[in-house]
């Protein structure tokens, strides 16, 4: 079992604005995060060119939901942020913004 940290508010934030709906699909992704040994790549991946951040997807039939994240010692992802997807690409700011966050966390991790 994997445990989840949620680092500073910008997830807290985005996921009270969702309605209930959208919030119960967000559970569920983070629960498969949580709970399965092996995460489907159609739910979690690694995103390419950057400092070890992951994205967990959420789909629903009107939004694609991403949530940023990154590993801390194997069995702890801590969620940086998340955001609505409206291109093919992850915006770069918010793989900026995941990046700084993770650097956040582990200097004041480390001190």
């Amino acid at each position: 079992m994997r445990e989840i940290l949620i680092y500073k508010n910008n997830f807290t934030n985005f996921y009270k604005s969702q309605d209930e709906k959208i919030q119960r699909k967000i559970e569920y992704a983070l629960d498969l995060v949580r709970y399965e040994r092996q995460i489907p790549k159609k739910f979690f991946k690694s995103l390419i060119n950057t400092d070890g951040i992951y994205e967990i997807r959420v789909i629903t039939a009107f939004k694609s939901i991403r949530i940023l994240c990154f590993l801390d010692d194997g069995n702890l992802v801590v969620l940086t942020n998340c955001f609505i997807k409206k291109t093919q690409k992850t915006p770069k700011k918010e793989i900026i913004l995941a990046e700084k966050l993770k650097k956040e966390y582990l200097k004041e991790k480390g001190t």
